[in-house]
């Protein structure tokens, strides 16, 4: 069996390529980046976040994220156009404000035109527990009167208070999904949708297959995407459910692994286990 030929590799970035505590991913990996696209593959972020946090986390190089699904797949990105985008609708605002505003320690935060959270329930020194990006740069709001692509409720807890609240807010709007993809954070998604659907759109739109395609992932919002892609991995870093959903475990997200497989595959040399 040859080695698989490999046109679109994204990766999730908080954990997997982006050690937590830090804010720019290293240089090595961006390194690793650009080797893949001198190979003349396609690759990017596949990230919880929205474009406008994408690109920091980077170092502001904008190559690295001219391919990019933002917001778990709702926003789409190919050479720097976006192609596709979805949106949580102004009923599903509401109910998340509703059910965010009746949980002790519980908040929500939606991302206006701009990129900018706005911080619509709950206490920031809560926020900044779980996501002290978002902390620093949210703004006291009210709830936007228009549809948005990103909104998140934080949660003061640890992952088993995280996973009750995610349980309450899916019993409470069966029509809208949500994610946990770190300790006191939950991602809201439209039903249905995800990284995967994301990844989808990038395929047909590279008129390429699923089985030419890599991912990194290590979270609970990285699981349709690790089990929709055959060549999927997860850092031994994540959680024990992304390495079960995973096709391929690799080293940890603080030693570089993905990097590694990136300049495996940039050389077109296969890096995972057959």
């Amino acid at each position: 069996m040859g080695t698989p030929t490999i046109k679109l590799i994204l990766t999730d970035i908080d954990g997997t390529i982006l050690p937590f505590g830090e804010s720019v991913v290293p240089e090595r990996t961006r390194a690793a980046f650009h080797a893949a696209m001198d190979a003349g593959i396609h690759i990017g972020p596949a990230s919880g976040r929205d474009i406008s946090h994408v690109a920091p986390a980077f170092g502001g190089d904008d190559a690295c994220v001219a391919t990019a699904l933002a917001t778990n797949g709702m926003q789409v990105f190919l050479d720097g156009e976006l192609i596709c985008e979805k949106y949580i609708e102004h009923w599903g605002l509401e109910e998340l404000q509703r059910v965010a505003a009746g949980q002790e320690g519980c908040g929500l935060i939606v991302f206006n035109e701009e990129g900018v959270p706005l911080l619509i329930e709950g206490k920031r020194e809560i926020l900044a527990k779980s996501f002290p990006v978002y902390a620093a740069t949210a703004v006291d709001g009210v709830l936007p009167e228009t549809p948005v692509v990103k909104a998140n409720i934080f949660v003061d807890g640890d992952w088993d208070e995280t996973a009750r609240m995610l349980d309450i807010f899916e019993r409470e709007i069966p029509g809208l999904d949500f994610n946990l993809p770190v300790q006191g954070f939950l991602n809201v998604i439209p039903k249905g949708w995800s990284k995967a659907s994301g990844i989808d759109v990038l395929c047909e739109a590279l008129s390429i297959g699923i089985d030419e395609v890599v991912v990194f992932g290590d979270s609970g919002n990285d699981l349709e995407m690790l089990e929709h892609v055959p060549h999927s991995a997860a850092v031994a870093s994540g959680t024990e459910q992304a390495r079960a959903a995973a096709t391929h475990i690799i080293g940890a997200c603080n030693d570089g692994a993905v990097a590694d497989a990136i300049f495996a595959l940039a050389a077109g040399t296969w890096p995972f286990e057959r």
